[in-house]
């Protein structure tokens, strides 16, 4: 809103973080189209955009928003069993509204090239360097060829939805820059310096690339302690550990998202006090505490056997008996069946080749 009450153009293009799954449901930045606030405009289809529709701005703009393979399946009425065929169909059909083929033209060759091209994107490209997030949908993402984003009419390419700040095509024209997210997204994160861009676009000129690094961010702060018998051995020895593991946390924790991993033999989780660090924590944006008890177990075999008379089965068996013989959650035989059958079906897959 301070860059529309500035009269500053902005496009907002619209990502996978916008769109709710569900069919038919608005996006969350949809308030901005449907209340015409001027000098913004929300990229939310394939689109070529001219002067005309930038407000006068001597530049031209081919956006591409996030696509949401299964929003494109039911559009089309695709089965299932089409799936497999989707993404390539989705890739395809981009590289000819933007480039062109032999039965289509492109926006590329429509264009006006005495003005700027700007391609603006919400996707993955290929031979991008992923963050330490990486969603699930990894195999689903619609995936941009790195010659398209090069193609050297463009002047310049900004590309969101891969966090990790990088220029693709580096030391050359145009830039393919991922700017990053303004935000860490998890301790993976931790050490990454987060960053804007300012793009200085002209035609016939280089584009030059300015990298702001954002100062202020939220830190991701990790910690690291462990226990050992000899704290059970003290006076007050829950809050000597309590104590302790107060001094594995930095002193300055405000606003900070912290995380503090303690691994323990089994029997000290009782001088754990939870409570108490969540209390001395509570300055934080958020705090976990990731517990990992350690189990000082081995397997014993009964007399007179050996590991290599044991089957694959024998031994899980054994491992269960073992190494979980206090977790009462576990569902051992469940289990064992599972392995069973996985075990089984191998087998008789090995005798049919």
């Amino acid at each position: 809103m301070r860059l529309s009450q500035a009269k500053i153009p902005t496009l907002l293009l619209i990502g996978n973080h916008d769109i709710s799954p569900a069919s038919g449901r608005a996006h969350a930045i949809q308030e901005f189209d449907t209340l015409h606030v001027p000098f913004v405009r929300v990229l939310q289809k394939l689109e070529f955009l001219t002067p005309k529709e930038l407000w006068g701005l001597p530049i031209q703009v081919i956006a591409l928003p996030w696509i949401y393979r299964s929003g494109i399946m039911a559009r089309l009425n695709l089965s299932g069993t089409q799936a497999a065929d989707i993404r390539e169909n989705l890739e395809k059909r981009v590289v000819e509204n933007i480039e062109g083929s032999d039965e289509i033209t492109g926006w590329l060759e429509e264009a006006d090239l005495s003005l700027p091209i700007i391609l603006t994107a919400h996707a993955s490209v290929q031979g991008a360097k992923y963050g330490s997030e990486r969603t699930v949908m990894l195999g689903n993402d619609l995936v941009l060829s790195g010659s398209l984003v090069r193609n050297q009419k463009f002047s310049y390419v900004a590309l969101g939805h891969i966090h990790k700040p990088q220029d693709l095509n580096e030391g050359f024209q145009p830039p393919v820059i991922y700017p990053g997210s303004i935000e860490r997204i998890d301790f993976g994160e931790a050490n990454e310096n987060r960053y804007f861009v300012i793009a200085h676009v002209e035609k016939d000129k280089d584009t030059k690339v300015e990298w702001r690094e954002i100062e202020g961010t939220r830190p991701f702060i990790e910690c690291w302690a462990v226990l050992d018998h000899a704290m059970s051995e003290v006076q007050d020895s829950s809050r000597t550990v309590t104590e302790y593991l107060k001094s594995r946390l930095p002193k300055n924790l405000s606003g900070a998202i912290v995380k503090l991993t303690v691994e323990y033999p089994r029997e000290l989780d009782v001088l754990i006090d939870e409570s108490a660090l969540r209390k001395y924590a509570e300055e934080t944006f958020e705090f976990h505490l990731v517990k990992k008890p350690k189990v000082e177990a081995r397997a014993r075999l009964d007399q007179g056997q050996v590991v290599s008379s044991l089957s694959p089965l024998d031994l899980l068996d054994q491992y269960w008996r073992t190494v979980h013989a206090e977790d009462r959650k576990m569902d051992v035989e469940g289990l064992q069946k599972l392995a069973r059958e996985i075990i089984s079906d191998e087998t008789t897959d090995d005798d049919h080749r």
